[in-house]
């Protein structure tokens, strides 16, 4: 093998090795990271005469897929704005941008001409997030939530409950999809960059 040959292949090699480390950086460092939950110690909080009981600490960053507001249904008196987020591979704008995303009635939807993952990636690292803000300033941020926003999100998963007996519990897995799969947050703190 020639020497400008060999040279070639060294070259070849340590380019793959830095494209490597690059992606393995991004990857761990700057996109994204999935939602972290634990148990919580029983207590209740309360908005606009609904008991709000938390379930669980929650802490996510993700990327803003889409926003919706909400004025009319009966969940607006909590929650008025719902965001639908990606973290991991969805949170990486190379991949969201090939998914449409969209939202209507509470419900977040996904479409892909191609997908650029697999689907059940798409569906465990994204999900629609209902958003009760826990003071007028955390709502005043969360109504400029722009869409492509990166987001950390902290408060608690919850169930809200009204004295009518009617209940709305935020779903506590990552890995469920359909009714009932969508989180519930009581949020607390809200940073966006």
């Amino acid at each position: 093998m020639s020497a400008s040959r060999q040279s070639f292949y060294v070259f070849l090699r340590l380019l793959f090795l830095v494209v490597a480390a690059m992606l393995a950086y991004h990857f761990t460092h700057l996109s994204p990271r999935a939602p972290i939950q634990h148990a919580v110690a029983s207590t209740t909080l309360e908005r606009n005469g609904y008991r709000i009981v938390p379930l669980e600490p929650f802490t996510i960053e993700a990327t803003v897929l889409s926003t919706q507001r909400y004025r009319f249904d009966r969940e607006s008196d909590l929650a008025p704005v719902d965001l639908a987020l990606g973290w991991g591979p969805m949170g990486n704008p190379a991949v969201s941008r090939q998914v449409a995303v969209s939202q209507s009635d509470r419900w977040y939807y996904w479409r892909a001409s191609e997908l650029p993952i697999p689907r059940r990636e798409i569906e465990i690292h994204s999900t629609n997030m209902h958003i009760i803000p826990a003071t007028p300033a955390i709502e005043d941020r969360l109504a400029a939530v722009r869409t492509g926003d990166v987001v950390r999100l902290r408060g608690y998963l919850v169930e809200a409950q009204a004295p009518d007996g009617w209940r709305w519990r935020s779903s506590l897995s990552r890995e469920d999809t359909g009714a009932g799969a969508c989180e519930v947050v009581w949020l607390e703190g809200l940073d966006v960059r």
